[in-house]
C-alpha cells in the first residue's frame, strides 16, 4: 500500500484507513484517490470486515484535491486525474459497508464531498466545512443536498461560506462532535457498534439507503 495511505486493523471488523499527506494538508492526490479506490475494493471483498473509519493524519481532516496536478503536461496524466476521481467517487458512494469519517479541523472542496460520501461524520470541535472551489469551479451538489436538503446545501455550495462543527450538527450534516482527544475513541466506538452486527445485515440495510436515493447497490455511475 502506498504511504499516502495507512490501513490497519484496530478491532475485530473495523478498520481505520487514514490519509497521510499532513505536509500537503492531506490534498487529495491521483495516489492518494488510487490508494484509497484500491483499498475500498480490497475491503468490500474481504468477508472479515464489518465498517471502516476514513481518517488522516495532522490537524486537517482534508484540503481537497491537490490542485498542482491540474497543470501537469505529462501525456495522458489528465485523463489519469480524471479517471482516479471518478473513480474514487464511485467507490465511496458504492461501498457496500459501512464507512465513519472522523473528521478534524477544515474539510474543504474535495475534502468536504469525501466526508460527505461517507455514511456517517464524526467531527472534533476544529471541525468547519466549506466549498471554495464554488468561485473557479463547479461543486458536488447531491450528495450533500441528499444529507441535509436542498436549500441548505444550495447554501453552502452557492456561498462557499464556511461552518463549524456545531453548525455542522444543527444542520444534520454530522452525527456527533467531541473534543479533540476522543475523535478517535469516538470514531472506534461507534464502529464496535456497527460491528456487532452480521455483515449481511448491514450490506442489506446499506443497500436499502442506497436504493431509497436511486443508486444500485455496486453502481458504476456517479451524478454529481
Amino acid at each position: 500500500m502506498a504511504k499516502c495511505l495507512l490501513v490497519s486493523e484496530i478491532n475485530a471488523g473495523v478498520v481505520r484507513l487514514v490519509i497521510n499527506r499532513p505536509e500537503k494538508k492531506n490534498a487529495l492526490s491521483v495516489e492518494v484517490r488510487d490508494a484509497v479506490s484500491d483499498a475500498l475494493d480490497a475491503l468490500a471483498d474481504n468477508e472479515e470486515v464489518r465498517a471502516v473509519i476514513v481518517a488522516s493524519a495532522g490537524d486537517t481532516f482534508c484540503a481537497g484535491f491537490d490542485l498542482g496536478e491540474f497543470e501537469v503536461a505529462e501525456p495522458g496524466f489528465q485523463e489519469r486525474l480524471w479517471r482516479s476521481s471518478d473513480r474514487f467517487h464511485q467507490r465511496l458512494l458504492s461501498f457496500p459497508l459501512p464507512t465513519i469519517a472522523a473528521v478534524q479541523g477544515p474539510a474543504l472542496a474535495g475534502g468536504f464531498d469525501l466526508a460527505v460520501l461517507c455514511d456517517l461524520r464524526i467531527v472534533d470541535s476544529t471541525a468547519r466545512f466549506a466549498h471554495p472551489e464554488q468561485t473557479w469551479g463547479d461543486v458536488v451538489f447531491s450528495p450533500l443536498a441528499d444529507l441535509i436538503g436542498s436549500s441548505r446545501a444550495r447554501d453552502l455550495c452557492l456561498t462557499g461560506r464556511s461552518i463549524d462543527a456545531h453548525t455542522a450538527l444543527s444542520m444534520g450534516l454530522v452525527s456527533a462532535v467531541v473534543e479533540p482527544d476522543e475523535l478517535t475513541h469516538e470514531a472506534e466506538r461507534t464502529a464496535a457498534m456497527i460491528a456487532r452486527a452480521p455483515r449481511k445485515s448491514l450490506v442489506r440495510t446499506k443497500g436499502k439507503a442506497m436504493r431509497r436515493l436511486g443508486i444500485p447497490a455496486g453502481t458504476k455511475t456517479l451524478e454529481l
